[in-house]
């Protein structure tokens, strides 16, 4: 999938990965593509969201004030390439809960940098700590959200429909037992495919993005607008509040040591 990258942007990723390597003595495990590019409706001015994940040296870890020490790293954004990245411990922290964006991360189809001593095991643990439930909640929570934000009124951000749709269909993905959400939106349409005429309702309002229309201010959609009232309230009734049972983190430590050991060695 990084075809759909221009050459000249993807050179410059990754120059401004090794640049931020250099810059903070860390190596770069895993660097993807996030937001509408990797969801697969990007319009002509839609930024690069480039999120990695990192590692630092060991004595990084072994300092006794570790745990005030900053575990992000955030570029500036200058122009349409926006870089932020996770520390790898609370990369695997959030894992360990199912983070969806986390999670998404895994499943972005836009790969930059992927190092074998860090994705494909990963994905060997995943089906030890993935919980549906957690992600559930996480889902509707953030659909909530941007309905109450964004989506009130005759005129709304048109745009903002697929930070609702996304979640909601997140959620019918999970319900129907399909594993970890994936992040190409249109994988999200068939858990809809019993209302024909809502996909393609959704899948022009997709279209329109795509092409450079202006989606800021618009009227409503009846047929979108009744989907989101009638799934924000059934996951009032569907959706119980309760926590999912942790697992044990022992084999995320060993996998952080094994991590460790290999980037640095």
């Amino acid at each position: 999938m990084l075809a759909t990258i221009p050459a000249d942007v993807q050179k410059e990723i990754l120059v401004r990965l090794e640049a931020i390597e250099a810059a903070g003595n860390v190596r770069i495990l895993f660097a993807v593509e996030s937001g509408s590019r990797a969801w697969g409706f990007p319009s002509r001015n839609s930024d690069y969201d480039v999120r990695f994940i990192y590692v630092r040296t060991p004595d990084w870890y072994l300092s006794i004030d570790m745990e005030l020490r900053r575990d992000v790293i955030e570029r500036p954004i200058t122009d349409d390439i926006d870089l932020a990245g996770w520390d790898i411990r609370k990369a695997l922290r959030l894992f360990a809960k199912s983070n969806p964006p986390m999670l998404e991360w895994l499943s972005s189809p836009i790969v930059y940098r992927e190092d074998p001593c860090f994705f494909p095991r990963i994905l060997e643990l995943l089906p030890l700590y993935f919980s549906s439930v957690a992600s559930m909640h996480h889902y509707r929570n953030m659909a909530r959200r941007t309905r109450r934000s964004h989506l009130a009124g005759d005129l709304v951000s048109v745009k903002k429909y697929f930070y609702v749709l996304r979640p909601l269909l997140a959620v019918r993905w999970l319900e129907q037992e399909r594993g970890p959400v994936p992040m190409a939106f249109a994988e999200l349409l068939p858990t809809i495919d019993h209302d024909p005429q809502l996909q393609a309702d959704i899948e022009t309002l997709r279209q329109r993005k795509m092409s450079g229309e202006e989606l800021d201010r618009k009227p409503a959609i009846p047929s979108i607008d009744a989907f989101i009232e009638q799934e924000l309230a059934r996951l009032e009734e569907v959706l119980v509040p309760r926590r999912a049972q942790p697992v044990p983190l022992d084999d995320l430590h060993v996998f952080f040591r094994s991590v460790l050991e290999h980037a640095w060695r």
